[in-house]
């Protein structure tokens, strides 16, 4: 048979469609300190297994760790590790059947982003 409600059907929706929220931008950014911590780990470990394998090949490992972008996916791995712990703790939360209202989601949506922000500031200026 032929299909002739072909062009009047609803597309899916998607981000186009969607007006941005804070959980939504905080379930996103959850997944992306994630997966960015696995990047910052696999920098950490060539660094490690530069060190145990020679001297100029260390010394290559070390100039890339050193360098402007070592030195941010560093920063950005600790923004990650503020953001993914505040974000589990906030799921935490919400595991006990709290916070599950929309202004509550929101206000601890900001809570984790701005949290996460000023614990990196606190931690690079201690360290």
């Amino acid at each position: 048979m032929a299909d002739v409600n072909r062009g009047n059907r609803p597309l899916s929706p998607h981000l186009q469609i969607y007006r941005w929220q804070v959980p939504m931008l905080t379930s996103i950014l959850t997944r992306i300190t994630g997966n960015a911590l696995i990047v910052a780990a696999l920098l950490i470990v060539w660094w490690l297994l530069a060190a145990a394998t020679s001297a100029e090949y260390f010394a290559v490992a070390d100039a890339v760790v050193r360098s402007w972008f070592g030195k941010l996916v560093f920063l950005g791995s600790i923004w990650a590790v503020w953001y993914h712990m505040l974000a589990g703790l906030r799921h935490l939360y919400y595991d006990s059947g709290r916070g599950l209202d929309i202004p509550t989601a929101e206000k601890l949506g900001w809570a984790c982003i701005i949290g996460s922000v000023v614990l990196t500031v606190v931690t690079v200026v201690i360290l």
